[in-house]
């Protein structure tokens, strides 16, 4: 076998580079009449509201329709989570361990949502003072002023949204720290402590997801000063998720048997059926973000859908081509790739530019979860390193090639993204790694392999599968 190294020459890649951003010419103007023109729906003058900090406002001022869309999307997202990772993972562990990987996806959306009702969304979303541009402030501590004054004629807003109460935006935002939360069991199943979970769930809400989640969402992050684009979460939730992924494959180490025995998936019915979940779903994980029910929206939820189909069709590509055959595991991964990867640019970019932005993602996560896994030499055992954080950075890099002015508004900067990529990825490296070994000051972070072989639905919860 040869094995052959590229080498890039700086004049090639800037050529590359123009090259890619060059077919954002195919989905202008020319091409697409009233697209641009259809992105600059705005709220009438007269319903404006402008805020630098959350607050009351009349309850005249909220958008119906706007509101209506985001509590639609907020009940995608969680449906993401509660039933769609947990069957989606579920699927693909052995049967021993099917309970326990769902209890777990179920006891961090509980545990999440405490948290974030107790102190993450205050920390994610509100100004913090001196130290505001890395984190956010305690004025919504157990959601303080966040009030109905419906005797008043007054409701509470974020200033990130203040069309639409700030329940519905809080909400909202939830579901996505509870997913990110949630997709890091991935790379732990079948041999973590399910209290060990939690609390390192809960621990890295808190240190590690809400501070990310400010410094890109928030106005005054240092990243989203920077000029980092992230519409929907490639950063803060799928390039983080990740990379905390593979901190902990690393620190629990591979499981009993791996590599020496077959370990064979419970029932991949239940994988496509999260799969459909998760598709669904992220259209309200996508398009819900414009948090507005306007062109943008529609755009987003477009170009979610082409790069999700030519995600699955770029994997399947890469499988056939590599192994002579194509697999309901790879359609369903590569689904969940061009998923990822069109998250961060998915209101800034053409639907030709998703169709791109999914082949990429599809071979990109097959390399990630085969030859990268293998290099690495980690047991993320379902592959969220690979498909996650390979495809979290696709996405957010192509967006810095193809996020298109016309539609966001805003002109995109490589080179920020290239910036916002490795903060986020350095930082959920290392925290994660402190808060795995805070956790395990305070709880013991693997089973005994006698109950790791015996399966942890037995040996933790005492339930198994009914025949």
């Amino acid at each position: 076998m040869h094995h052959y190294r590229v080498f890039v020459r700086p004049a090639l890649f800037c050529r590359l580079l123009a090259a890619i951003r060059s077919l954002r010419l195919f989905s202008g103007a020319l091409l697409w009449p009233g697209l641009v023109a259809a992105q600059t729906e705005t709220v009438p003058a007269a319903q404006q509201v402008t805020l630098s900090t959350p607050g009351l406002v009349e309850a005249a001022s909220i958008q119906g329709a706007d509101t209506a869309w985001l509590m639609v999307s907020t009940a995608l997202v969680l449906l993401m989570t509660l039933p769609g990772i947990a069957l989606f993972y579920g699927g693909m562990v052995r049967r021993l361990n099917v309970i326990n990987t769902m209890a777990s996806v179920v006891g961090i959306a509980a545990v999440v949502s405490v948290l974030w009702f107790g102190l993450a969304y205050s920390m994610a979303f509100t100004p913090g003072g001196a130290v505001g541009t890395f984190i956010g402030g305690i004025d919504r501590m157990g959601f303080a002023g966040m009030e109905f004054l419906g005797a008043q004629g007054r409701v509470a807003v974020s200033h990130i949204a203040p069309h639409v109460p700030e329940s519905v935006f809080a909400m909202f935002q939830l579901t996505f720290a509870i997913i990110t939360c949630a997709l890091v069991v991935g790379a732990l199943v079948e041999r973590m402590h399910f209290g060990a979970l939690l609390l390192f769930a809960g621990l890295w809400l808190l240190m590690v997801y809400a501070p990310i989640a400010h410094w890109v969402w928030e106005p005054g992050g240092w990243l989203a000063q920077m000029g980092v684009l992230d519409f929907a979460g490639g950063s803060v939730v799928h390039i983080n998720a990740g990379a905390a992924a593979l901190v902990c494959a690393y620190a629990l180490g591979p499981r009993a048997g791996y590599g020496r025995e077959p370990f064979v998936p419970f029932n991949l019915g239940l994988t496509m059926a999260g799969t459909g979940l998760l598709w669904v779903g992220w259209f309200g994980f996508n398009a819900g973000s414009a948090l507005t029910a306007d062109g943008r929206a529609g755009l987003a939820l477009l170009v979610t859908h082409i790069a999700a189909a030519s995600g699955a069709l770029s994997w399947m590509a890469a499988e056939w081509f590599a192994r002579k055959r194509a697999s309901l595991l790879g359609l369903c991964s590569g689904v969940v790739a061009g998923l990822v990867a069109i998250t961060p640019a998915a209101g800034f970019v053409s639907p030709r530019s998703a169709l791109l932005i999914g082949i990429v993602a599809g071979v990109a996560c097959y390399w990630g979860a085969t030859t990268l896994k293998r290099k690495l030499r980690a047991d993320d055992s379902l592959d969220v390193f690979g498909v996650h954080g390979v495809g979290g950075l696709v996405g957010a890099l192509l967006t810095g090639v193809l996020a298109d002015p016309a539609i966001s508004g805003v002109e995109a900067s490589f080179l920020a993204q290239v910036v916002g990529c490795l903060a986020v990825l350095t930082y959920s490296l290392v925290m994660t790694a402190v808060v795995l070994w805070i956790t395990s000051r305070f709880a013991t972070l693997r089973v005994r392999e006698g109950d790791e072989r015996a399966g942890l639905d037995t040996s933790l919860h005492n339930e198994q599968l009914g025949h």
